[in-house]
């Protein structure tokens, strides 16, 4: 089969700067104490003052917020610890994704630290499925739990939650989801999500392992061992990063902290990880490298198999065991990238059957793909073509299980919300969810996500794409000191990117070479040296392979390549156009 991206259209990007710069850069730079470039993002993203520009800068303790501003916190921290006082068995019901998963392992030990009793449940994707489930609370009912504290679901449980309260069954939720606005609050003990509504909780971008720390912040707090807490910030920040959640405010400051203390890791789980994920023992690890080497590798177990691994892995307690466990989540990440391509390849050549190179939003359904990968190929496609996708796996029942993806100015919940009657159901946030449909509502559910589109998307003046872009640069401010330069703005990803750059009149040297017959890798001429480029997926992208000698204009971020013992700048490529 022909790989997907020799079909997919590339869609052209207008530029855009972020922002027009109320402010000098160069007065900004003298009053931070970084150079005009560092100050020139900052007044991009809207930085204007000291005090903004010290938040982001250095990360601090201080920065993590009162856990009791949480809505529901003190009933929920009270009855936990009752529940350790009285040696209650206690049950956390994890997700089966990164994010449920590190969740699980902070709560857990957190609780094994105040002496609770604690067993834990994750479910299995393919036999169990996402969310809170009946049987699992009758099981743990009649197996002597009298307190249940689910992390990262639950929100929208309401027929296992009243199941529980009326037969004794104490929960507590701790979720990051979009709670259901027209059912309002499930039936729980306690509900900790700083989304739901009435919770005054000053940042809503917290993950769902973030939500179970604040738990477990709340916990050593009225237990006067809050000496604990920046422990576990390092799990916490690779649930964050692998999570996708946004990097601002206080999750900014949990990874920031979380990142600078991997290297101090005693846990021998994370350090095997760390080194079978090319990591080494942590030291100038950055949010990058949990997005890119960690975290697919935990996220993995609940694709293709188990999730429960990750857990028996942060709890090995000798290095071989966990050694053995983390070469186990390295195949299976293995196995997981084939699949993906796979399953990518079917979605792709089910689009062009269906005809929708051209709706606003793509819908794509098959038989038996792997439903552990379909988020990917939804992710990849709507990432291609610049559009909302949704790709669905079907049983041979014609239950449909799907993923859907969307970047900004489509929110794709309230879309899904907009076609419910056609669902059995759904669930997630602005950009990421996911459903379950049947087969014979699948053409429906395309021309009704399609007409929702039609009503509330927001492209530019032209329906073109945009491409935002943070400065334009000289070719001459091209050197290696501005990779150094940036570093003070890192750690970068969700809600806070690295930097894209705009630098125009190159002319591109000698001749193009793709690799692994995807990605192109060029050089161009500025400021009088040749710079390297790297152009990820360009091969797919571009609509002509740029010739030598040609001008051109480039979008693109920076990073410090080495190779061989040298190091060089390398301009990774977000986009090219001729230039006039």
């Amino acid at each position: 089969m022909t790989a997907p991206a020799t079909r997919l259209r590339h869609v052209e990007r207008r530029w855009v700067p972020r922002r027009e710069k109320a402010v000098d850069p160069a007065r900004l730079a003298e009053t931070f104490g970084v150079s005009e470039t560092v100050a020139g993002v900052l007044a991009a993203r809207g930085v204007e003052t000291e005090r903004e520009a010290r938040s982001l800068l250095e990360p601090s303790l201080e920065q993590l917020h009162d856990p009791f501003l949480m809505l529901g916190m003190r009933e929920a921290s009270a009855r936990v610890l009752k529940a350790v006082d009285a040696g209650e068995r206690i049950l956390v019901y994890g997700d089966y994704d990164v994010d449920g998963t590190t969740g699980t392992v902070v709560l857990r030990r957190a609780l094994g630290f105040l002496g609770a009793k604690t067993g834990y449940h994750v479910p299995h994707r393919f036999t169990e499925g996402y969310g809170i489930r009946r049987d699992v609370l009758e099981r743990a009912k009649a197996e002597g739990y009298s307190l249940v504290i689910s992390v990262d679901c639950g929100i929208r449980a309401f027929e296992p939650l009243e199941w529980a309260r009326d037969n004794d069954l104490d929960v507590i939720i701790t979720d990051h989801h979009l709670p259901d606005e027209d059912e309002g609050a499930p039936p729980a003990y306690a509900v900790l999500n700083p989304n739901q509504k009435g919770c005054a909780y000053p940042d809503k971008n917290l993950a769902g392992v973030g939500v179970a720390f604040k738990l477990a912040h709340a916990l050593f707090r009225e237990r006067g061992r809050e000496n604990l807490v920046p422990g576990f910030l390092k799990v916490v920040a690779i649930g964050t990063v692998a999570d996708v959640a946004q990097l601002v405010g206080e999750n900014r400051a949990i990874v920031a902290l979380g990142l600078s203390d991997l290297q101090r890791a005693t846990n021998p789980g994370l350090r095997a990880l760390m080194e079978v994920a090319g990591c080494g023992d942590g030291t100038g690890m950055r949010a990058f490298d949990i997005g890119f080497r960690l975290g697919p590798r935990i996220n993995a177990a609940g694709r293709m198999d188990a999730a429960r691994a990750v857990v028996e892995l942060f709890e090995a307690k000798k290095y071989e065991e966990a050694r053995k466990l983390a070469e186990q989540l390295d195949a299976l990440n293995r196995e997981r990238r084939d699949v993906q391509q796979q399953v990518t390849e079917r979605a792709v050549a089910e689009l062009e059957l269906t005809g929708q190179e051209e709706t606003a939003v793509v819908v794509v359904a098959g038989q038996g793909w792997h439903r552990g990968v379909i988020g990917l190929a939804a992710s990849k496609i709507a990432e291609r073509l610049q559009r909302p996708a949704v790709v669905i796996s079907l049983d041979e029942d014609g239950t449909g299980h799907g993923s859907a993806r969307s970047g900004e100015g489509f929110h794709m919940l309230d879309a899904l919300t907009s076609c419910a009657d056609l669902l059995e159901a759904f669930g997630g946030h602005a950009h990421a969810a996911g459903l379950s449909v049947r087969r014979e509502n699948v053409a429906e559910l395309r021309r009704r996500l399609n007409e929702h589109a039609a009503r509330v998307m927001c492209e530019g003046e032209d329906g073109q794409p945009c491409l935002e872009y943070d400065l334009e640069l000289p070719a001459e401010a091209l050197s290696l000191d501005l990779c150094a330069e940036l570093e003070a703005l890192e750690p970068f990803g969700a809600g806070w990117p690295k930097p894209v750059f705009v630098t125009r009149n190159l002319r591109v040297v000698g001749e193009p070479r793709v690799l692994k017959e995807r990605h192109l890798k060029f050089g161009v001429t500025a400021g009088g040296r040749v710079q390297d480029c790297i152009w990820w997926g360009g091969a797919e992208r571009a609509t002509a392979t740029p010739r030598p000698g040609a001008r051109i204009e480039l979008a693109y971020s920076v990073e410090a390549n080495c190779w061989n013992g040298n190091t060089r700048l390398q301009l990774v490529v977000e986009d090219l156009k001729g230039s006039e």
